[in-house]
């Protein structure tokens, strides 16, 4: 599981992934937001539905996972990059969550979601952006 870079761009992660999975030789993985399970709370907007939510490829044997921001979510250049941590052991994954909330801004409480029965994301008190995520072994 691990630790993986997270690239977040502005409406062209398309282009992106396609250029690095291009550059690199490999296969990219891609899933758009109107790919996602529809939420009722939550109704998409008609311009996030061909956006990308999540996208993957291996590099020399490394995952990069990209996304493009939900519309109306701050973009800036150069803030674009967390680090997502995943794991198979849920008690982890909450205790990293609550240490690097710690001072920090919490974007979204640990809750399931339809790609894991636990995720969270934080920026912490440094400013760097965190995504933890629990995912059973398969």
């Amino acid at each position: 599981m691990g630790v993986n870079v997270y690239l977040t761009f502005q409406g062209n992660c398309r282009e992106a992934v396609e250029f690095y999975a291009e550059a690199f030789q490999t296969e990219a993985q891609i899933m758009t937001f109107g790919e996602a399970p529809p939420n009722p709370e939550f109704p998409l907007p008609e311009e996030a539905k061909d956006l990308i939510m999540h996208a993957r490829l291996i590099v020399e044997g490394s995952p990069i996972m990209f996304s493009d921001n939900f519309p109306g979510s701050p973009h800036v250049e150069g803030n674009n990059i967390t680090l997502a941590v995943i794991s198979d052991d849920r008690e982890k994954i909450e205790s990293y969550f609550h240490k690097l909330k710690e001072g920090g801004k919490v974007g979204m409480e640990l809750q399931e979601t339809f790609w894991s029965k636990c995720y969270g994301s934080i920026t912490d008190k440094f400013g760097i952006g965190w995504q933890v995520s629990y995912q059973e072994e398969e």
